[in-house]
């Protein structure tokens, strides 16, 4: 999920073969373009144009059309717009990602100038909509699953191939919390005392997490972007990757097990967490300070990564709702603010944090440091 341009949050998907609403245009020189573009494409790619419809709403101003072919599968229509989105990196990471053995979509064509993508179809079922969120044990193989795409991809990270999760990038992500979050949302003067106990704790993040080594970053790595295989055997598919940088090996694995919308105990968080650190390790992307033998080490970093991820997501919840027109989002805010207290109430670095959210939250204030292992 990007400071600029978020992901798709809460998609509404149609099924393959389903029906489903038909796509509307508010431009309508736009609507012409895309007439035009899938006329010259239908042909060649054994598409129905009867068929389109609406695949899935967006929290950017990209939209997902399906349409079936003659052979009966479907295809997925990326709609976004040039002057809002900018489709390179898609393309850019889709490449890497594939090289990398991640089922991603596949690009079948084109049309630049206008912003239409014509992609293959990973499916209509998330692995959100089949998890169980009263039972953890259950959806462990789904986990495991996504575990193993991400490891494949951490595994694939080159340098310069990325653009860096640099100091920049972080500390612009956590200027949205006081920006949208406190003085938007909440309607607090970020001024004084609070000013400064949020450049304190905003050093020490963007210092905790610049130390970690870097890896491909897909930023957004959680069950509304992983699919279900659509046959037997088959790998999830990873979807909306196209704010991947190179940065934190600690961000994907905290983006995981710390749900945007989902929140998940205590103890399974840990139980996945050390059965991906323990494959990572293998496979040498744990070979760093006392990460590889040390798992409360590598803990520490998931939590560090996990609070700056949860105050960018909070000012980018109350910003789609407050800017740009999205309620929803912010309806999941108390998610995040549990999250940043609980980090904030295990570290005593963090009791000034901790306290600025109590008084603003109107909460109490979580006893006790974690001051060494975990």
């Amino acid at each position: 999920m990007s400071d600029a341009t978020p992901a798709p949050l809460s998609p509404s998907v149609s099924a393959a073969g389903a029906p489903g609403p038909a796509p509307t245009w508010a431009d309508p020189a736009r609507h012409a373009a895309f007439d035009a573009w899938l006329a010259g494409v239908a042909g060649p790619q054994s598409l129905q144009p009867a068929s389109l419809r609406v695949a899935s709403a967006d929290a950017s101003f990209r939209r997902y059309l399906r349409i079936d072919t003659q052979d009966g599968g479907s295809r997925i229509i990326m709609d976004a717009p040039p002057a809002h989105e900018n489709c390179a990196p898609f393309v850019h990471v889709a490449g890497l990602m594939q090289a990398a053995g991640l089922n991603v979509p596949q690009v079948l064509a084109w049309d630049e100038p206008h912003g239409f993508m014509l992609l293959t179809d990973l499916g209509a079922q998330t692995m959100m909509a089949a998890i169980d969120p009263d039972r953890p044990e259950a959806n462990r193989p789904l986990y495991e699953q996504a575990v193993d795409a991400l490891l494949r991809w951490q595994q694939a990270s080159r340098p310069g191939v990325l653009p860096p999760y640099d100091e920049a990038v972080l500390r612009r992500e956590l200027a949205l919390f006081p920006d949208w979050y406190l003085a938007q949302h909440r309607g607090v003067a970020v001024e004084g005392a609070l000013r400064d106990t949020l450049d304190q704790t905003f050093d020490l993040i963007v210092a905790r997490n610049l130390a970690a080594p870097s890896v491909y970053v897909h930023r957004d790595f959680m069950p509304r972007n992983l699919m279900l295989p659509t046959t037997p055997g088959g790998a999830l598919g990873v979807l909306d990757f196209q704010d991947a940088l190179y940065g934190p090996a600690s961000y994907d694995i905290a983006s995981l097990m710390r749900d945007a919308f989902l929140t998940w105990d205590e103890e399974f968080v840990l139980d996945i967490t050390v059965r991906y650190w323990e494959r990572a390790r293998k496979r040498g992307l744990m070979d760093f300070e006392d990460w590889h033998s040390d798992f409360g080490s590598f803990w520490r970093a998931v939590e560090w990564m996990g609070l700056q991820r949860h105050l960018k997501v909070a000012g980018i919840f109350a910003r789609l709702t407050l800017r740009d027109g999205k309620p929803k989002y912010l309806a999941d805010a108390p998610r995040f603010i549990a999250y940043i207290r609980h980090t904030a109430g295990r570290y005593r670095e963090l009791a000034p944090l901790l306290k600025a959210i109590d008084q603003i939250e109107g909460t109490e204030a979580v006893s006790g440091w974690a001051y060494g292992r975990v």
